[in-house]
């Protein structure tokens, strides 16, 4: 029998408050060596990575407290307790140290070795504090190092010490001297514990210094210029994303994808079968194509999210917005997907993975599709050419504000139903300020990019297949749209639009065919119908039935793009349920939109 020397290998929890550097240190140790889900059953966000594949470091949320309020901190509990962790991996600001060691005096209770990590140790010199590391050390009965994560000091120490499993035999003494030692009756009392260590080993060198986070927050916060800033953030971020370098990059992806590499594949496909080639080129790439161009989209959305996490703004857009979007049950946060969710719903969704609340997360998902994205704006501008010329950009304005405000009423309805008994309390800590390091930069928005494809890429593609057949087959074989089985669904669903105003089967179809892609709409329409849109249209709506259509467009069932990404993200009943409860309200808001403006015209 022969006996491997291969090492055990440890198994390192990586806890924090939020803020604290944990993303960089993470992405420092384990580089590219890592694996990004989700937690068993929650939406929470689960990270593992390796070194030298001798040590795993878990990558835990990032909380306050052990105090089982969020799912976070009951998933961070819960692997603690059995996740055969050998090490816990405990960063903190070194600059903030009585705040984050209440979490590490928690941590202490579940008698696994801890090594302490002083973070920004740079931050806290600036600052005029003076840290004892070995008198903190022994005071703890923990290992204290020392680094700056990003500017990458000191994290080869602690990647030596890991490799050198000193710990995976170490465990604290069981006895009840230590447990009484750590067992604290209150809040107030550990505190106070902490207080008496600090006291023994930090010295403050300089009380007055005024260090460059407070003079930029006399600007960023300041109550007249905070929320003109805030939105000048806001703009710059949409532009950004979906004018100056996302988008234009989509637009030349999207170039590449259906004006070069579709017909070069047409023309290698020509000796083929007809409908052979038309799953390939129309189905498969046309269908995954449309995906495929939102990447340069998803990874400039989350450059810049990225980049506001990092450096410390975004604490601050949470705090300044708290109070307002609250009503709707939301934290400031959320306020950042929501306003993405304008340019696209997909990004807009995936950005809500910034959220630390898993209610937060799941109300903005829900909401978020009420945003109008910019798929839609097509649809709006032909209709409002065809009906309501001269008065087009009152007809888009009314459309999207419609949007905010259904978005803000099913806020409240579910912050008082479904989301009743999920209310968390809103802590948020203003960390210092620093400039984010570019490889971690790089690191975080290239995991989302590769997320968002690995994820959403594989359902469109299945999609894309079926909607093919769809589209081009009846029960006779391959046929034209208007006799394939989509027109015989469509006849099928009309009767159900006919309290809205559009009750043709071209209409339902086009409804139908713009779950793949909002744009879709318009094409199927250009199709189906034939000519000028402009002149077809007013023949087929009235004024008040066109109005009904844009609001059912506007607020039903979201994109293939967004299903998908929210089932992966969500899981099928949160996809489902969005699905079928946007198709109810926006069938009833159109109704009363419908109906209520025949009556209006009735009376005048």
């Amino acid at each position: 029998m022969v006996v491997s020397d291969a090492k055990r290998m440890i198994t390192a929890a990586l806890i924090g408050n939020p803020n604290v550097g944990k993303t960089t240190l993470f992405n420092l140790l384990t580089r590219l060596n890592q694996h990004v889900g989700n937690w068993p059953g929650v939406t929470v966000e689960k990270k593992e990575g390796f070194i030298n594949d001798n040590v795993k470091i878990v990558d835990l949320p990032g909380i306050y407290a052990m105090d089982t309020y969020s799912n976070e901190e009951k998933i961070s509990k819960s692997f603690l307790e059995n996740g055969n962790v050998d090490l816990i991996l405990n960063i903190v600001d070194a600059s903030n140290l009585k705040r984050n060691l209440y979490l590490t005096m928690q941590l202490k209770e579940f008698n696994i070795p801890i090594v302490l990590i002083l973070n920004m140790v740079d931050v806290a010199e600036n600052k005029g504090i003076k840290i004892d590391y070995e008198k903190l050390s022994r005071l703890l009965d923990v290992m204290v190092v020392p680094i700056v994560a990003s500017k990458g000091k000191g994290v080869d120490k602690l990647e030596e010490l890991l490799l050198n499993d000193i710990f995976s035999k170490t465990k604290y003494d069981n006895d009840n001297q230590y447990r009484n030692k750590l067992h604290f009756k209150s809040e107030a009392e550990t505190y106070k514990y902490i207080e008496g260590v600090l006291s023994q080993c930090v010295a403050h060198t300089s009380e007055n210094t005024v260090t460059i986070t407070e003079r930029l927050d006399k600007i960023l916060i300041n109550k007249f210029l905070a929320y003109p800033i805030l939105v000048a953030i806001a703009y710059f971020i949409f532009q950004f994303t979906f004018s100056w370098v996302g988008q234009p990059l989509a637009d030349l992806l999207d170039t590449f994808v259906n004006d070069w590499f579709a017909p070069h594949v047409d023309i290698l496909l020509s000796g083929t079968s007809s409908w052979f080639k038309s799953l390939i080129v129309d189905g498969i790439i046309g269908g995954v194509g449309s995906v495929i161009v939102f990447l340069p989209v998803i990874l400039s959305l989350f450059l810049c999210i990225s980049f506001l996490e990092d450096s410390g703004y975004m604490a601050r857009v949470a705090f300044l917005m708290d109070k307002i979007i609250r009503k709707m049950g939301l934290s400031g946060k959320a306020f950042i997907p929501l306003i993405i969710s304008f340019g696209c719903n997909v990004p807009g969704l995936m950005s809500t993975r910034t959220l630390e609340s898993e209610k937060d997360r799941k109300l903005t998902a829900l909401l978020l599709p009420f945003m109008s994205c910019n798929a839609r704006l097509p649809i709006y501008l032909v209709m409002a050419g065809a009906l309501f010329r001269g008065h087009e950009a009152l007809i888009v304005a009314s459309l999207y504000a419609l949007g905010v405000v259904v978005a803000f009423f099913v806020g409240i309805l579910f912050k008082n139903t479904i989301f009743k008994k999920d209310d968390e309390p809103f802590i948020i800590e203003l960390p210092e300020y620093k400039l984010p390091e570019l490889k971690s930069l790089a690191v975080h928005t290239w995991e989302k990019g590769k997320g968002f494809l690995k994820k959403a890429g594989t359902i469109i593609f299945s999609v894309s297949i079926i909607v093919w057949i769809l589209s081009n087959f009846n029960f006779s074989g391959m046929t034209e749209i208007n006799k394939s089985f989509i027109a015989y669904i469509g006849r099928f669903i009309s009767p159900i639009f006919i309290p809205l105003g559009f009750a043709s089967w071209q209409n339902s179809a086009s409804l139908l065919t713009g779950i793949m892609a909002k744009e879709v709409v318009v094409g199927t329409m250009g199709v189906i119908y034939g000519g000028n849109l402009t002149k077809v249209l007013p023949t087929v709506f009235t004024p008040i039935s066109a109005i009904s259509f844009l609001v059912f467009v506007l607020l039903y069932t979201p994109c293939i793009s967004l299903i998908a990404t929210m089932k992966k993200e969500y899981g099928g009943k949160m996809a489902s349920f969005s699905v079928a409860y946007q198709l109810v309200l926006a069938w009833l808001v159109s109704f009363i939109v419908y109906n209520g403006g025949n009556l209006i015209l009735k009376i005048f």
